[in-house]
C-alpha cells in the first residue's frame, strides 16, 4: 500500500480540508492511503473519520523557525518509520516548505507543492512567507494548483506553464444538487419562509470580507426588509463581524448558524451566493454553490475560472455597494436551479471521475519515485 502525507494547518472544517477529504472518501484505500501532517496542535472536526478510514494524522513541531531544527529531525523520524509514505503533499501555500525541503532531506522523492491562492496575507509572517515563497519550488518536484492564476502567483508563469498542473476542487455532485423539498425544510426550520435569502460561506478572516458583504447586505435589507444574509464559518473575526451587524441595524437579520456539516442544506434554503472576497485561488464552496444551481456573484478578485452557470458573475471590488446589491437582488428568481448539477459535472467538478484521476497520478509518482531510488 502506497501513503501520501498531506501537510495542513489542521484538519478542520474549511476549504483546503473538505477538499482533501472528498478525495480521500474516494479512494481506493487498499491501494492508497492519505495521512495528515498538521502543523497546528488543534484537533480537527475530520480527524476521527479520518483514522476510521485508517488514515493517521501526525502533529508536527509548528511552522515556526525557531522549530525549523526540530521540523527537520521529527521529518526524518516519520519518514524512516514509515517507508511507505512515498509522497508528501504540501497544502500550506509558502509555508509548505518546511514540509517538503524536511522530506527531500529525509529522502523523499515525490514532493507536491500546492498553491490554493492568488496572495500571502500581511501577518506579522508575511516577511517569512516571502521567503518560503522564493524557496518553495526548489523544494518540490511537482508543481500543482486549485487553478490557473492561483499556480502562476506562486511559481512564475514560466514554470506554471512548463510543469504546473491543475487539481480541480470536485465535490459530490448528488449531495449539492438542488432539492425543493430540503430546501423548503431548511426555511421552515429556520423560520424563513418567504425570506430573500443571501448566502455567504467561509472563515471569518481578512480574506473573506465579511465587513463589505454587511455594508453590501444593508443596501439589500433597505430594499427588501424581508431579506435575510447567513454567514456559515467560524474565525477571527467573527464576533467583530457581529459587532458591526448591530451597529448597522441587521442583528436580526444576519445568522451565524457556525461550523456545521449540512451547508449543502444551507446551500438549497439560500437564494443568492456572495463572495466579495479580497483574493482568492479557486473556491470549493463557489462550486458547491454552483452545483445546487444559485446564482453567484463573486468579486473580480476571484478567478474568472469560478464562473461555470449562467446565473454566476464577478463584480469589481470598487464597484459601489449599491451595484453590489443591484446584482443580488436581480438574481431573484428565474434560475434554472435543477441544472447547476449538470453544468458542474460537464466542467469537470464531478470528484467520482477526478478522484480516480488523481489515485492515478498517485500510484504513477510512487511507481517513478521507487524507480529513482531503486
Amino acid at each position: 500500500m502506497i501513503r501520501v502525507l498531506h501537510s495542513v494547518s489542521n484538519m478542520a472544517r474549511a476549504g483546503i480540508e473538505t477538499m482533501l477529504m472528498n478525495y480521500y472518501r474516494h479512494m481506493d484505500r487498499d491501494l492508497l492511503q492519505f495521512d495528515f501532517l498538521a502543523n497546528k496542535p488543534d484537533i480537527g472536526a475530520y480527524d476521527g473519520e479520518i483514522r476510521a478510514m485508517g488514515g493517521r494524522v501526525f502533529v508536527s513541531p509548528g511552522l515556526n523557525p525557531a522549530r525549523y531544527p526540530a521540523y527537520r529531525r521529527f521529518m526524518a523520524r516519520l519518514v524512516r518509520a514509515n517507508p511507505e509514505l512515498k509522497i508528501v503533499h504540501g497544502h500550506n501555500e509558502a509555508m509548505a516548505y518546511y514540509a517538503l525541503q524536511s522530506a527531500r532531506d529525509a529522502g523523499v522523492a515525490a514532493r507536491i507543492a500546492h498553491a490554493h491562492n492568488t496572495r500571502i496575507i500581511r501577518d506579522y509572517k508575511y516577511p517569512l512567507k516571502l521567503v518560503c515563497k522564493q524557496l518553495l519550488p526548489g523544494a518540490a518536484t511537482d508543481y500543482w494548483a486549485c487553478g490557473r492564476d492561483a499556480g502562476i502567483y506562486y511559481f512564475g508563469e514560466k514554470r506554471w506553464k512548463a510543469r504546473g498542473e491543475i487539481l480541480r476542487n470536485a465535490i459530490d455532485l448528488p449531495r449539492f444538487a438542488f432539492d425543493p423539498a430540503l430546501r423548503e425544510a431548511v426555511r421552515r426550520e429556520h423560520g424563513l419562509s418567504g425570506s430573500f435569502l443571501v448566502g455567504h460561506v467561509g472563515r471569518f478572516n481578512l480574506q473573506k470580507n465579511h465587513t463589505r458583504l454587511l455594508d453590501v447586505f444593508a443596501e439589500v435589507y433597505r430594499a427588501r426588509p424581508e431579506a435575510r444574509l447567513v454567514l456559515i464559518g467560524v474565525g477571527e473575526l467573527e464576533e467583530e463581524t457581529r459587532r458591526k451587524a448591530l451597529t448597522l441595524g441587521l442583528g436580526k437579520a444576519v445568522l451565524f448558524p457556525g461550523q456545521t456539516d449540512r451547508v449543502y442544506a444551507w446551500y438549497q434554503a439560500m437564494d443568492c451566493f456572495v463572495m466579495p472576497s479580497l483574493f482568492e485561488g479557486l473556491p470549493v464552496v463557489g462550486i458547491e454553490a454552483q452545483a445546487a444551481g444559485l446564482p453567484c456573484v463573486f468579486s473580480e478578485q476571484v478567478t474568472d475560472e469560478v464562473l461555470i452557470v449562467p446565473q454566476a458573475s464577478r463584480l469589481p471590488l470598487s464597484a459601489d455597494n449599491s451595484a453590489w446589491a443591484g446584482r443580488i437582488l436581480a438574481a431573484s428568481g428565474g434560475a434554472d436551479r435543477a441544472a447547476g448539477a449538470g453544468l458542474v459535472r460537464e466542467a469537470g467538478y464531478d470528484i467520482v471521475t477526478e478522484a480516480e484521476k488523481l489515485q492515478n497520478r498517485y500510484l504513477r509518482m510512487a511507481k517513478a519515485s521507487e524507480r529513482k531510488g531503486s
